[in-house]
């Protein structure tokens, strides 16, 4: 059993370093800035969206108020 862990760390460890394609550093920057970005932008449009929402909601419910 412990042998075929010693073997599973050996073959996890020559794959990550010899077959993995890591990604240079100004790749991994841009990937960082597009993820980054976007993020912000859905962010964004979610936080547009729940300010609708509560509009609509509180506009509806103040007109159902109204009418009792």
């Amino acid at each position: 059993m412990a042998n075929k862990v010693v073997v599973y760390i050996k073959e996890s460890y020559d794959e990550l370093m010899h077959k993995v394609s890591w990604p240079t550093w100004p790749e991994l920057q841009s990937s960082a800035i597009v993820v980054s970005i976007a993020t912000l932008v859905i962010a964004i449009i979610i936080f547009l969206m729940d300010i609708v929402f509560k509009n609509v909601l509180t506009e509806f419910y103040n007109n159902i108020k109204d009418l009792f």
